[in-house]
């Protein structure tokens, strides 16, 4: 099955450079480093005594990552990261992320899983171990590991009924891919028996690190001197919105009865449709302005309607900024986005129906009383019009959402702990 696998991606990888070419034309970061991801890199790295491998998707992963590198290095002081990408907006946040950590940190991005490439990059840095965020599982990556007496562990492993049935639907591909996997580290109970499913065989379950995550003071000050801009104004924030959703919240905006002033706050969650989501915005015949087109301490005008978040890396910013926040991703069955940002920031949280790849910790911050689910876009605008009507309510459920956050806390040390044995 595996080789079926490997011949379908040759087969496809002209097909798949294509399509990076041509989203470098929104992207440029696609049309760089094209050798790292065909498992070519040129002059042998700077030794290190310990290589540790941690591969994060995109900007979500990478984010969700930083406790963990931070404790990595810290717990090993003469290791060194290679941390791995899939997209230029992924690498991009770990670079300011961890820009603080100079040459104890180098990245890449992940080579296309073909066989002979992961055996490259394996062979290039020789890592002592691979630590995958989240749900990613590539079977010739993962076989090259086993090959290499590389341990291979899925840390804040996560996944949904959804997931699970899809990854049973691709047989002993990913049955053998998920018994090359040394260690899980499950976030929830509920994560840790789907992934046994799978026929992995050890698995704990430490919780989600993004709860671990700590603002950064840059981020706060951001933000500060964002609501600054806008000014006493009441500020809803739809954050990570995906295509779609813009259509649903723009619509039930303008038939809602939010407060006269309320600013609406839209940050899309990909990057290549700022452009496209700022025409929906003006086809409605709304007022709207771009947050790149602030020039430094200049106010928000206030005839402005809809500020469009354009800005990379400010997500903490955002929410620092508003006073209700929306997590897209919810409102189509698209399986919602992390929640534990706004919540970590006391803000109160609305949430749409469509949360299967969240679903513990939305009932969980729905149950401490810091979130609220919303049916639609319509209902969506109710609840943050009374919220944002009520200052002792959004007072109140902010806190909730904090103690909420605060409580989870501990995923880190926990992964740790259970990583250790395999770099000794």
């Amino acid at each position: 099955m595996r080789l079926l696998y490997t011949l379908a991606w040759w087969l496809a990888l002209p097909l798949v450079l294509a399509r990076l070419w041509l989203r470098g034309r929104q992207e440029p970061g696609y049309r760089q480093h094209w050798g790292e991801r065909l498992g070519f890199y040129g002059r042998q790295p700077a030794s290190a005594t310990n290589t540790i491998w941690l591969h994060a998707v995109s900007v979500g992963e990478t984010r969700a990552a930083e406790p963990l590198i931070d404790a990595l290095l810290a717990a090993w002081p003469a290791c060194r990261i290679v941390l791995t990408h899939m997209t230029p907006t992924g690498r991009a946040t770990g670079k300011s992320l961890f820009a603080k950590h100079g040459a104890r940190l180098v990245q890449s991005y992940l080579p296309y899983d073909t066989g002979a490439m992961p055996a490259r990059f394996i062979r290039h840095f020789a890592p002592r171990i691979c630590i995958l965020m989240e749900t990613e599982v590539w079977p010739n990556l993962i076989h090259q590991c086993n090959r290499y007496k590389v341990p291979v562990v899925l840390a804040n492993a996560r996944l949904s009924q959804r997931s699970l049935g899809k990854a049973q639907r691709l047989g002993k591909l990913i049955a053998d891919a998920a018994r090359g996997i040394t260690l899980v580290a499950a976030q929830t109970q509920d994560d840790a028996d789907r992934v046994r499913h799978l026929g992995v065989q050890d698995v704990v379950v430490t919780g989600s690190i993004k709860f671990d995550v700590v603002v950064p003071e840059a981020a706060l000050a951001t933000g500060a001197a964002l609501r600054s801009a806008i000014g006493q104004r009441p500020v809803l924030l739809c954050a990570s919105t995906r295509e779609g959703e813009e259509q649903l919240i723009l619509d039930a905006y303008i038939r809602a009865s939010l407060p006269a002033n309320a600013l609406l706050l839209i940050v899309p969650r990909h990057p290549q449709r700022f452009d496209e989501v700022e025409k929906l915005i003006a086809a409605q015949g709304l007022a709207v302005q771009r947050r790149s087109g602030l020039a430094q301490d200049a106010a928000v005008a206030a005839g402005t309607q809809v500020l469009l978040g354009d800005s990379m890396g400010e997500m903490f910013a955002y929410y620092a900024a508003c006073d209700c926040a929306f997590v897209g991703g919810s409102l189509l069955p698209l399986g919602g986005q992390n929640l534990i940002e706004p919540a970590a920031l006391g803000k109160p949280v609305l949430i749409g129906p469509h949360t299967f790849n969240f679903a513990l910790v939305t009932e969980q911050a729905i149950a401490a009383g810091g979130a609220a689910l919303v049916a639609d876009a319509d209902a969506l605008m109710a609840q943050a019009s009374a919220l944002l009507q009520d200052p002792a309510q959004l007072a109140s459920m902010g806190q909730k959402a904090l103690a909420f956050a605060a409580q989870h806390r501990g995923a880190t040390p926990r992964t740790i702990a259970a990583i250790q044995p395999l770099l000794r």
